[in-house]
C-alpha cells in the first residue's frame, strides 16, 4: 500500500490542477474542509461529485468489551462520521 498523500503534496497537486501557486490552492482546501465540518458537524451530509458523501451517523448505547480485562460496560450513544464511497471512485480503482 503507498503512503497517503501529505496536506503539502496535496496542495501542490491541486495548485498544479488549478494553474494557480500554493498559497490560492492553500486556501481553497482548508475552505472545503471548513465548509464540510460545519455541514457535517451540525448534522447535515456533504457529497463531493465523484468521490462519495460525507455525512454523521448516530450510534446507539451498546454493551462493549474492554479487551485488556474483558469485562462488558455500557457504552452511551454516540456520533461517527462516515463516509459513502461515490460508484465512480470504485470502477475507477477496480479497473
Amino acid at each position: 500500500m503507498a503512503k497517503p498523500m501529505t496536506k503539502t503534496q496535496l496542495v501542490a497537486a491541486l495548485a498544479d490542477e488549478m494553474g494557480a501557486d500554493k498559497k490560492s490552492a492553500s486556501a481553497a482546501l482548508d475552505a472545503v474542509v471548513n465548509v464540510i465540518t460545519r455541514e457535517v458537524s451540525g448534522g447535515g451530509a456533504v457529497t463531493l461529485p465523484g468521490v462519495g458523501k460525507i455525512y454523521c451517523r448516530e450510534r446507539p448505547a451498546r454493551m462493549v468489551r474492554n479487551p485488556a480485562t474483558g469485562e462488558q460496560i455500557q457504552k452511551p450513544a454516540d456520533k461517527v462520521v462516515k463516509m459513502t464511497i461515490a460508484k465512480a471512485l470504485k470502477d475507477s480503482v477496480n479497473d
